[in-house]
């Protein structure tokens, strides 16, 4: 009888371990840290201290500058300020000026985005390098010019005529702002638009601004938090003080004389700080899904 062979021996398996990859990164010794720690609670505690003192002095009976906690809390500084003339009055003009000053400043920097961001011209260049410069120019400086001209053209106290030089002051940085965000868009998407017989228009708003939408929204939080927060322009541009916002009436609670509301200051602060408030939460919610290509692929 023949014996069986044994099968051959496998050849030994190598071994799947691998070695332990290194720390990418080294941590920060013990003592940076602490340092770092510090500052970053200094400088916390220097933006919430302003904000709890304006909380405390808004319920508070003692009109004094000190940071103190109040004896007994009460509404009253809040029933001082509720009317037409000292906080409805203000906050509806600001929310007119700011409001349609964003929207005409959203809507242009959309539409002079979008040739910087997909044409290529010779001019291109020095446009860019110009709008860069007027971000950072100081509004102060073109005041005295623009005062002189609106009172020539007779738009000296026209809410229209301020809410427009609002938004114009407003552009360079919005049209800078919305052509970084245009330029991660894919322009073969808008190729394929056009194949299809889409036009210029078209393409813009069914393709590019849903794309971008949290670039808009960043760019439309930014404009109006600067218009909402801006006290020199209605003040030089606005003569009537039924037409002056917020921003240049809570001036009113302001005395050279030791006679400073602060308790009544503090609780218009409060009022006059909801509405950026209310508009960062409402918008916040879009921006977290960033760039979503989802639908604009032709299926």
């Amino acid at each position: 009888m023949a014996a069986v062979a044994s099968p051959p021996a496998s050849p030994a398996r190598r071994s799947t371990t691998t070695p332990a990859p290194q720390a990418s990164r080294r941590r920060r010794p013990l003592p940076g840290r602490i340092a770092v720690n510090a500052v970053l609670l200094a400088v916390s505690l220097a933006y919430v201290l302003p904000l709890l003192w304006m909380l405390l002095a808004s319920v508070s009976h003692t009109n004094s500058f000190r940071l103190t906690w109040p004896s007994s809390l009460t509404l009253g500084n809040f029933d001082a300020i509720l009317n037409v003339d000292t906080t409805y009055r203000p906050l509806f003009d600001s929310l007119l000026l700011c409001g349609f000053g964003t929207l005409v400043t959203v809507v242009v920097s959309v539409l002079a985005a979008y040739p910087l961001s997909r044409y290529r011209s010779r001019l291109r260049r020095p446009f860019l390098y110009t709008i860069l410069f007027s971000t950072g120019l100081p509004i102060t400086a073109v005041m005295i010019p623009v005062y002189s001209m609106f009172v020539q053209v007779n738009l000296i106290d026209s809410m229209p005529g301020t809410t427009l030089f609002l938004a114009a002051s407003a552009l360079p940085f919005g049209i800078w702002l919305m052509k970084s965000f245009m330029d991660g868009v894919p322009i073969v998407l808008e190729e394929s638009a056009r194949i299809d017989g889409a036009n210029t228009l078209q393409v813009l708003w069914r393709i590019v601004l849903p794309l971008m939408r949290p670039g808009v929204i960043v760019v439309t939080i930014f404009t109006f938090i600067g218009m909402w927060g801006n006290f020199f322009v209605p003040f030089i541009l606005l003569l009537s003080p039924e037409k002056l916002p917020a921003s240049v009436s809570v001036f009113t609670f302001l005395s050279a004389h030791d006679q400073t509301q602060y308790g009544q200051l503090s609780a218009f602060s409060m009022l006059y700080s909801l509405p950026v408030v209310m508009l960062y939460l409402l918008l916040s919610r879009k921006l977290g899904g960033g760039f979503a290509l989802g639908g604009a692929l032709k299926g």
